[in-house]
């Protein structure tokens, strides 16, 4: 029993250090029953993580009395507008099964522009 318990703390520690080396980047998180979330990580404790966790928002086209018409989408009536919006979550480290830095691609580099002579 106490060597499991030495294990399972061994572990912790180690998840503890990854979240901060990670730290201010945006990470994908997956628990130990599956489940995924990805934000960034504000803070770490012994026990804890604490991470801004992002939702894509929908505005809704009606609310506020908004009378402006933006663009549909091939006719099927206008466009709503997406945004992304971040809210606070606590998890406990222990919940915590691996951790992974987001993938950023990089753009391809433009074309250089050249001076008309």
């Amino acid at each position: 029993m106490q060597n499991h318990q030495h294990m399972q703390s061994d572990e912790q520690h180690t998840i503890e250090e990854q979240c901060r080396q990670y730290m201010y980047h945006d990470v994908v998180v997956t628990f130990r029953d599956g489940s995924t979330a990805d934000g960034i990580i504000e803070s770490v404790d012994n026990e804890n993580m604490q991470m801004l966790v992002g939702e894509t928002m929908m505005e809704n086209s009606h609310a506020g009395g908004d009378s402006r018409q933006f663009g549909g989408g091939y006719g099927y009536g206008p466009q709503r507008r997406r945004y992304r919006r971040f809210r606070r979550r606590r998890f406990p480290l222990g919940a915590l099964a691996a951790l992974a830095l987001l993938p950023y691609v990089t753009p391809y580099p433009y074309s250089p522009y050249y001076p008309y002579y």
